[in-house]
């Protein structure tokens, strides 16, 4: 500001003499500093008594007034003498306010930098002088003393220096006091004067930098409190400072530039309507295009809106909503922030979770590992503080990544919904309602063990003994958390469980016969089978290549070290206790450990081979423990309905649990006690409860006849009562029971068989049904004690009077499938009859009296006749279904038994594989998982493997979805065999998965839809088809499989079918398929020309051999076809060319003779009933405009006319007989033909196309 023109100092009146109070001499230089500090004292005291009113003592005291500001004064070098005279010139501006003596601006500024000098002297409190230092503050304070600066021109020189003294003197020791007039001092210089400067702005500002904060924390309060006080006033220097800053980009403007974000962070905390006018830029900034810049913004508004009491977000929307935008920035590091944030954010701020839900979720399936790793994190850190921070959609995030690609992701998925679930349903910690609200946590995380990562299977296993039944639990207690929890999983999770047992039991066992091998003499098979072993168990742990080699090493340990072997023995006794299970673990981690070495990654391998294998949960005192939770239930004296299960679902859970313990764990189960409780489930009405009451027996009583005769004496009546008239499970179980673990048991079984053998009867069908399956499990264990008569039952009873009579007219209400309690008795009794004959037939193991291959003409005829063998039409349409599926899954299981694999004749293969393309869903769906299974048993042979190619014609997604799953698996298991066992190379032909291909190609050219090879249509089916497998095959190509598979097809196409040798049109087929699967394969692959590693052998069976006169180089494609092939559209100038000769129709149902040499149709009266030609061929697919297409949940009650297309992707709607040869898809008419047609045509249907 501008001054006017300084008059001279002002001078005392009179002669100007300086007149010092009474008693006090004059003060010069001449005198020492101790006379002058005495006489200065009695100055002070002088002053100090004087007000504004002593105007005759103002003016008699005004030159002493000057005299004391002059150079002798201010810059005398003694310390107390400078504090003396600064208390003076304080009184002097407090006794001549507000006009001040000193009238010159230089002066004034002297005195005021000598002033503030002198109130350094503030910072040592034990001071003797300190009293006089705090009376010259409060002075200043009091006076407003400081104000007087503001006429002059560089006043901010005195307030920066004066604020920079008080921060750095105030310390810990002052007392409230002193720091209220500091504040005082302050506040006064910033509310009244025109504004703070940036430097002096800086100097409050610069306590509040961290790196300061921390060195002075009462320097921090004392600014803190200094803005919270000044808020109205300093807020638009503060916000002037920020513009300039992190709008305008100006960081010269202050040294503090560098700190804006602590700086902001801070003041935010203080008081945030400091940042009323900031927070607007901070938007701006978050828009900005520099990456790191948007992070930095970034983590300060994550601290700003995460704060515990933190109101911005609701105060400042646009702000929120800009910064929620950055979770989904382009940066990663900004991104990865943002997540980090959202784990504070909830937990302070559970009200903007539905906000921060949308953006979690988008991140979860960010493309980056490690954001999704700390969606995870955030999530589940809020879960752990408090359930209710997290809703179901957050916690539903976390278990979609448990199936996350990455290991990281999902092990932390996992880990975090494990801990929640021990946390809340395990402790209860917050009520029944958070234990339900996460109940589904224990399936979803047992579900996990159906991957196909060994590692996934491991952390489930760890997570199950830590977390979901913690085996540090005291035994009753352990055993009552796996009781309630088996009661309480799905169906899934309870599979997943009881295979997790059997997989450790199954390595269990691997690790005994390594330990059997040991106590062999060494040898090169022995050393060959320890190998194998060793294999298999690294297959089993994490890193399968690395534990090969640990197991090799511990195998060498275990070879030297006869103390771990034993330890190893104890582990895996059938005898061993829990507790000694942990005592054994210890001990062999105590001897593999090597002290001087502090990662052992050969240690951590043998741990999880160790925790896969001690038994931690079970043992006698475990069962023990759960027979008696059992007990509990039974007589009503248990927790179930406090733990959420009825008594009746946990007696058959318990049971069910105990059933599967009884596999893995039968040693445990041998006691009385254990037994006495069985035999009353045994006596239980629930029918499941005493199947698995019996099962358990069966696997668990081999003892009970030697050491246990009263519970012999007891179960032996049970199990005939449970054989003669139980259900057919019991049946079945019962008779097994007693061939398991009696010795007499030729005399058992023959009270059993007999009575029943002389009571079947065909005219009462429900009373059959226990009696064929206790029949035909006898049958099969005691073939020879019960040949003669078996073979009597069989021809005079089970085929003469049950299975070629129908007694009963079934229900006509054109269902393909209904549920098994609506099947009729005498179907159901048929149904086991077949299985009969199979186990009469597996019992045998020969064919010496051509039993079986009667039994397989049986079952073709069955197939062929639709599941109607007598053709009465008294049987309904789904009995028929249960017939048909219950003939092809009987020639599948016969198939498994070499002896009769080798009758079974070509034709009735097709027959048996044709059940997977039935018009009936449930029955296609039924078949194509038993063939699943006993291939990938290995059970099957390789030829049924091709089957699975007819499943590309299925109408259904879903199960042409599980056919792919179970193509991969089995070529999986078969890949794996080969790889893990050497002697498997000698039997490739039956193992290696590339030799299904000319089984697939025969079957294929036998396919009943194939009427015209050369039908584009049919040819786009069969290349469908063909695909459907070897997309498979060909996922790799190893070992040059592909070259391989195209030599394969080459061989084939120069030999002819041996099915029907002579028939050109069948030989046609085969080298058109063969055409197809070649075009396939060039197309596929560019490596398929180089040479085939080896020469392909084809399977005797289905082809002849090759003759070498003959010579097939004939191109069966033409080049409409290959377009065809090659788009998988058929272009309406194919379809003209297509339809120049007669259209036959195809299928399983005969279309009757054409009588006028055109199309063949189905001249039926609808009203009058259309009754089946008495010429009717084999059965096979019908054609596939009579398509009634069946969906799961449709099929069953979907009425079908002329019967439903079986496996097809495009079908028509269900359309009675007259019409249903008439479709657009048989007739083969071009457009305009059809149009011309369509008058002729009673009520059309628009066709249906099912996409895949």
């Amino acid at each position: 500001m501008e001054f006017p023109q300084q008059p001279q100092q002002q001078r005392p009146a009179g002669d100007g003499k300086i007149i010092y109070p009474l008693g006090v001499k004059e003060i010069t230089d001449k005198i020492s500093n101790d006379e002058v500090v005495k006489r200065l004292k009695l100055v002070v005291k002088t002053y100090m008594d004087m007000d504004q009113d002593s105007e005759e003592e103002k003016q008699q005291y005004l030159a002493l007034a000057l005299h004391l500001a002059s150079e002798f004064f201010l810059r005398n070098p003694n310390k107390d003498v400078r504090l003396l005279v600064a208390c003076c010139l304080a009184d002097i501006f407090r006794i001549y306010a507000p006009e001040a003596p000193y009238t010159s601006h230089d002066k004034l500024k002297e005195i005021f930098l000598f002033i503030t000098r002198q109130l350094k002297g503030l910072e040592d409190t034990k001071s003797p002088q300190f009293n006089r230092y705090f009376y010259l503050l409060e002075n200043l304070a009091w006076v407003k003393s400081y104000n007087i600066c503001f006429e002059l021109e560089d006043c901010n020189e005195i307030f920066i220096q004066l604020f920079k003294t008080l921060f750095s003197v105030i310390n810990n020791s002052h007392n409230q006091k002193v720091q209220m007039h500091m504040l005082d001092l302050m506040s006064s210089i910033i509310m009244e004067g025109d504004g703070v400067t940036q430097e002096l702005l800086d100097t409050i500002l610069i306590n509040l930098i961290p790196a300061h904060k921390n060195l002075n924390k009462q320097a921090y309060d004392l600014a803190k409190t200094l803005l919270k006080r000044t808020v109205q006033t300093i807020e638009t220097c503060i916000a002037s400072f920020f513009n300039q800053v992190l709008v305008m980009g100006k960081s010269s403007v202050s040294d503090l530039s560098e700190h804006v974000f602590d700086l902001i962070q801070e003041l935010f905390a203080i008081d945030p309507l400091l940042l009323v006018s900031v927070m607007p830029q901070l938007e701006f900034k978050l828009k900005s295009n520099d990456g790191e810049e948007r992070l930095a913004v970034v983590k300060l508004l994550a601290k700003l809106f995460g704060a515990k009491d933190s109101e911005l977000a609701t105060q400042n929307r646009p702000l929120w909503q800009c910064f929620l935008g950055r979770f989904n920035d382009i940066h990663v590091p900004v991104r990865l922030e943002c997540v980090k944030f959202a784990s504070h954010c909830l937990m302070n701020h559970p009200d903007l979770a539905k906000d921060l839900t949308d953006f979690l979720k988008v991140r979860s399936h960010d493309p980056e590992e490690a954001i999704r790793h700390d969606v995870i994190v955030t999530i589940i850190n809020a879960g752990k503080k408090d359930l209710n921070l997290v809703n179901d959609q957050l916690l539903g995030f976390v278990r979609e990544r448990m199936l996350d690609k990455r290991w990281r992701v999902r092990k932390e998925a996992m880990m975090g919904l494990a801990q929640l679930y021990k946390k809340y349903c395990l402790h209860h910690e917050a009520g029944k309602e958070s234990a339900l609200k996460i109940s589904w946590i224990k399936d979803k995380l047992l579900h996990i063990y159906y991957q196909n990562s060994i590692d996934d299977k491991l952390l489930v296993e760890k997570i199950f003994a830590q977390y979901m039944v913690p085996h540090s639990l005291e035994t009753e207690e352990k055993m009552k958390c796996l009781y309630y929890l088996y009661a309480c999983l799905d169906t899934n999770a309870v599979k997943a469980l009881n295979e997790m047992w059997k997989c450790q039991n199954m390595l269990r066992g691997l690790v005994r016969e390594l330990l059997d091998l040991h106590k062999l003499p060494t040898s090169e098979a022995n050393t060959t089978a320890m190998f194998g072993k060793l294999m298999t168990i690294a297959k089993n742990l994490p890193d399968p290549g690395k534990a090969q080699d640990f197991m090799k090493k511990f195998n060498q340990v275990l070879g030297e070290d006869e103390k771990l072997r034993l330890q190893l023995e104890q582990l895996i006794s059938p005898t061993c206790s829990c507790k000694q299970a942990e005592q054994c673990v210890r001990e062999i981690t105590r001897k593999l450990t090597f002290p001087k070495q502090p990662t052992n990654p050969f240690l951590e391998m043998v741990k999880f081979l160790l925790e896969r294998i001690a038994p931690v949960h079970i043992d006698s005192e475990a069962i023990s423990a759960l027979v008696k939770l059992l007990n509990k239930s039974i007589e009503g004296t248990a927790d179930d309905e406090d733990e959420g299960v009825t008594p009746d679902t946990a007696i058959r859970a318990g049971l069910e649990l105990l059933k599967v313990l009884s596999f893995t764990h039968p040693t445990a189960f041998h006691s009385a006690e254990t037994y006495e409780s069985l035999l009353q489930c045994l006596k239980m009405e629930d029918d499941k409860v005493a199947e698995a009451a019996i099962q358990i027996f069966r696997n668990t009583g081999q003892k009970i006849e030697t050491e246990l005769p009263q519970i012999r004496s007891t179960l032996i009546p049970i199990l005939h009562q449970k054989a003669k008239r139980g259900t057919p499970h019991q049946a079945k179980q019962a008779v097994h029971c007693i061939h398991a673990i009696f010795h007499n048991k030729e005399v058992q079984l023959a009270q059993i068989f007999e009575p029943l053998s002389r009571s079947l009867n065909a005219d009462v069908p429900e009373q059959l049904i226990t009696p064929l399956v206790s029949l035909g499990h006898i049958s099969m264990l005691a073939p020879d004690q019960f040949a003669s008569p078996m073979k009597s039952i069989v021809a005079n009873f089970i085929v003469k009077d049950l299975l070629m009579n129908d007694r009963s007219v079934g229900n006509k209400n054109g269902r393909l499938w209904t549920a098994d309690d609506e099947v009729s008795p005498e179907v159901l009794a048929k149904v086991q009859a077949i299985k009969l004959l199979v186990r009469w037939l597996l019992g045998m193991k020969n064919n010496l009296s051509k039993s079986a291959n009667s039994t397989l003409r049986l079952l073709s005829a069955m197939l062929v006749s639709e599941g109607d063998l007598t053709e009465q039409k008294k049987i309904s349409k789904s009995d028929m279904s249960r017939l048909r599926l219950a003939a092809g899954s009987a020639i599948m299981k016969l198939a498994q038994e070499p002896c009769y694999h080798d009758i079974i004749t070509p034709e009735q293969f097709q027959l048996c594989g044709l059940v997977i393309n039935d018009e009936c869903y449930q029955v296609r769906q039924i078949f194509a998982q038993k063939l699943h299974v006993a291939l990938a048993k290995l059970l099957l042979p390789l030829e049924y493997m091709a089957v699975f190619a007819l499943c590309a014609k299925d109408p259904v997604k879903e199960r042409r979805a599980h056919a792919r799953q179970c193509l991969l698996k089995n070529i999986s298991v078969r890949r794996e065999y080969i790889k893990q066992n050497p002697m498997a190379h000698e039997k490739l032909l039956s193992l290696l998965p590339e030799y299904v291909v000319p089984y697939m190609i025969h079957l294929l050219a036998h396919d009943p839809d194939l009427t015209k090879p050369q039908d584009l249509e049919q040819l786009r089916d069969v290349k469908e088809c063909l695909w459907f497998m070897l997309e498979v095959l060909m996922t790799k190509n190893e070992n040059n499989s592909h070259s391989f598979l195209r030599k394969m097809v080459e061989n084939i196409k120069q030999t002819k079918d041996a099915q029907a040798p002579d028939d050109p049109k069948a030989n046609e087929k085969l080298y058109i398929l063969c055409d197809v699967a070649l075009f396939v394969i060039a197309n596929k692959s560019t490596s398929c020309h180089l040479d085939s590693p080896k020469d392909p052998v084809l399977p005797s069976k289905f082809f002849t051999p090759p003759d070498k006169d003959f010579i097939n180089d004939k191109e069966y494609l033409s080049p409409e076809a290959k377009i065809v092939l090659q788009t998988g559209k058929i272009q309406v100038g194919f379809v003209i060319s297509a339809t120049e000769e007669t259209a036959q129709p195809s299928g399983k149902k005969r279309a009757a003779p054409a009588s006028d040499g055109t199309e063949n149709s189905v001249s039926s009266n609808p009203s009058a009933g259309s009754q089946p030609p008495a010429n009717k061929p084999r059965r096979g697919r019908p054609p596939k405009n009579a398509a009634g297409v069946a969906t799961p949940d449709k099929e069953a009650g979907a009425t079908t006319g002329g019967g439903a297309g079986r496996g097809r992707k495009r079908a028509a709607p269900a359309q009675d007989p007259a019409t249903a040869a008439s479709a657009d898809s048989i007739s083969g008419k071009t457009p305009k033909q059809q149009k011309e047609a369509e008058p002729k045509r009673a009520a059309p249907q628009r066709q249906i196309d099912l996409q895949r």
